[in-house]
């Protein structure tokens, strides 16, 4: 488990990490734009790169922070280790969803300087509709009961493989395009792009992710049980999203 004499490097991790992804999400949405008008072709390559670099980033900031770059997951491993005896505490989970959020701002605006485009604009895409908020709980409640249940069966090692597999497959298979995590969610509404998401949509797309992780995180108990193993006490990666051992994160638009 990481002292707390290192938790400024675990909160830069956080901090780079989550920007990295909300940069390649959102920049890979332009990019994808620019180049085609057909909108199957831009999710495709949307997906493949933000689930590349999802992984590439939890199998680099894995063994610093556990790379959860998602606050559900940061939330479940705290409420976890918490049960378990172990784990992060208050003041760390506040450290790291601190250092999530101000990452995926920083993403957002660096994603928008790297393609011309005035940094700041807010995202005029609405994301409301009840089904939308369904597949979103959806996307992040599979998100945590796959961080959760690798953890749980001593598998943690799967994580930057086995999460960044299941964002792609989310972007496609839920309605919300399975943005699973809300510190990418806020830094996606600083960008009028394929992959934003309107102001006015955060209370509602955040609520259904908490309520998603709510739901992965009782499947998880459900069929694993209460406990983890020794080894997996600690997160190892994270998202998301999000995702390392413990962490994952949601991908895209």
């Amino acid at each position: 488990m990481a002292t707390d004499r290192a938790l400024p490097r675990r909160a830069v991790a956080e901090l780079v990490g989550s920007g990295a992804l909300v940069a390649v999400i959102i920049g890979s949405g332009i990019q994808a734009t620019g180049l085609s008008e057909d909108v199957g072709v831009r999710l495709l390559a949307n997906s493949l790169a933000s689930a590349i670099g999802l992984g590439l980033l939890i199998a680099l900031f894995g063994p610093v922070s556990g790379a959860h770059l998602n606050p559900v997951v940061t939330l479940s491993a705290w409420w976890t280790g918490r049960r378990a005896g172990g784990g992060l505490t208050g003041g760390e989970v506040a450290v790291y969803i601190t250092a999530q959020l101000t990452g995926s701002v920083a993403g957002a605006l660096l994603a928008e300087a790297m393609f011309g485009r005035a940094p700041g604009n807010w995202s005029t895409q609405v994301r409301s509709d009840g089904h939308l908020l369904l597949g979103e709980a959806v996307a992040t409640a599979g998100l945590v009961l796959l961080i959760q249940g690798l953890d749980r069966i001593g598998r943690p090692a799967l994580a930057p493989v086995a999460v960044a597999a299941y964002i792609a497959a989310a972007i496609w298979f839920t309605s919300s395009g399975s943005f699973a995590n809300p510190a990418a969610t806020v830094g996606r509404s600083l960008t009028d792009s394929f992959t934003g998401i309107a102001p006015a949509s955060l209370p509602g797309f955040i609520a259904a992710q908490l309520v998603g992780a709510l739901i992965g995180g009782g499947l998880a108990t459900l069929l694993y049980g209460r406990g983890c193993p020794p080894a997996a006490a600690e997160p190892a990666t994270g998202a998301a999203g999000a995702t390392g051992v413990t962490g994952a994160t949601g991908a895209t638009s």
